[in-house]
């Protein structure tokens, strides 16, 4: 595994180079909790459109439903994600690691459920039908590799798609996602 420029802060639970927006779509995870599951999540606000505020504004609870039609049917929404990798690469950070980010809704894995008790959130800007950006993938790979090294209750096999814990209800971060890709630069 190659080490990442990327640290985590112990006493904040945050990314030391991550552009920090609180999030209050978050709350303490379960008592003995640990994080054993990293999910990648593509999201993209208006569907298949890339920039914007509107990522930012949909997790800190500040999205205007009259800003575009589609706001409307997603107005009210409590959704976050720990950290969230845009186009060119940077990185937003919602949600302090420790806390129990609400991005994966219901879901299963390896045979528990309510992953966010147990799982770290991290979106990418982009949508099933679409490739992702090369920074992305270097971004997310870096993020990952200091993941790997705060939590050693992560392991490396444990690296998966929003499809993977909520099949036939998700299907992000699509087959445009390459994992092989992310794996190599890890």
């Amino acid at each position: 595994m190659a080490a990442s420029s990327w640290q985590i802060d112990p006493a904040s639970q945050r990314l030391a180079r991550a552009r920090w927006l609180p999030s209050p779509n978050h709350d303490e995870r379960p008592p003995g909790s640990a994080i054993e599951l990293l999910v990648v999540h593509a999201i993209s606000l208006p569907p298949d459109q890339f920039g914007g505020p509107w990522i930012d504004a949909l997790f800190t609870n500040t999205l205007d439903p009259a800003a575009h039609p589609y706001f409307a049917t997603i107005a009210g929404l409590s959704v976050s994600a720990h950290c969230c990798i845009f186009r060119d690469g940077s990185v937003t950070q919602y949600v302090p690691f420790d806390r129990r980010a609400w991005h994966a809704g219901a879901s299963s894995w390896r045979g528990r459920t309510r992953a966010n008790d147990f799982s770290v959130g991290i979106e990418l800007e982009g949508c099933d039908m679409q490739g992702f950006e090369a920074a992305q993938y270097r971004s997310l790979a870096d993020v990952t590799v200091a993941l790997l090294a705060a939590y050693p209750t992560l392991r490396s096999d444990a690296i998966v798609g929003h499809s993977d814990i909520a099949p036939g209800r998700k299907t992000d971060p699509g087959p445009g996602f390459d994992w092989p890709r992310l794996r190599s630069l890890m």
